[in-house]
């Protein structure tokens, strides 16, 4: 587990928007959901559905809209690698939740257990790869926060809401305000201009969620 997340999924994620601009990477990313379906049906044996197959076609061709910004029948995409790393990432991150069903552990002592056990990957990976210097202020600042929001609080804040809600739908669907306010933070301090099309792309995705979001609350 600790192999997977967060040794490959984030050094996948990360060279992704690395390479792509924040609100494509960020966007293609969000359709990890997606993907947890569809290798939901070859690893835990559960059924395609027809709503599957109809969220499938509209958040991917989402998808196309972004990478190809706004040009989806031309398949010029801005930048094929970012893209599928980006898509890579959605299959590791959905790998690691599936895995996840199998483990009959607290989720925090699951968290930890997969972090820790990740340490020493990493440690032999940067070995191998990198040269051993000093991090700069920057980088050192930037790997703390990554290590207290993106791997840390927001997972312990998601389980207590979960724990809390009365029901798990009605917070389910506050995900989908993220991308979009993820955009405004690009936009403010980045510095990046969001595209119209990652605006049309966005949305066709989370109405392609939506659609998926709709057959579970059945």
């Amino acid at each position: 587990m600790g192999s997977i997340n967060p040794f490959l999924y984030y050094l996948v994620l990360f060279k992704a928007y690395d390479i792509l601009p924040a609100q494509e990477a960020q966007a293609i990313n969000y359709t990890w959901a997606l993907m947890l379906a569809f290798l939901s049906v070859i690893f835990l044996k559960q059924k395609l559905t027809l709503s599957d197959i109809v969220a499938g076609i509209i958040c991917y061709f989402g998808v196309l809209i972004i990478s190809t910004k706004g040009e989806p029948f031309s398949l010029n995409f801005s930048n094929m690698d970012g893209v599928v790393l980006a898509l890579l990432s959605t299959v590791l991150w959905s790998m690691y939740w599936i895995f996840n069903t199998k483990a009959k552990v607290d989720p925090v002592v699951g968290l930890f257990s997969n972090f820790l056990i990740a340490v020493p990957i990493l440690i032999t990976y940067f070995i191998f790869t990198q040269d051993l210097t000093v991090p700069s202020i920057s980088g050192l600042g930037a790997a703390i926060y990554v290590g207290f929001f993106e791997m840390g609080f927001t997972f312990l804040f998601w389980l207590k809401a979960m724990q809390s809600a009365e029901s798990t739908s009605k917070i389910a669907n506050l995900i989908f305000i993220s991308p979009f306010v993820s955009l405004i933070f690009i936009y403010f301090i980045l510095d990046e201009q969001i595209y119209i099309s990652t605006v049309v792309g966005l949305t066709t995705i989370i109405v392609g969620l939506i659609i998926q979001q709709a057959k579970f609350s059945k």
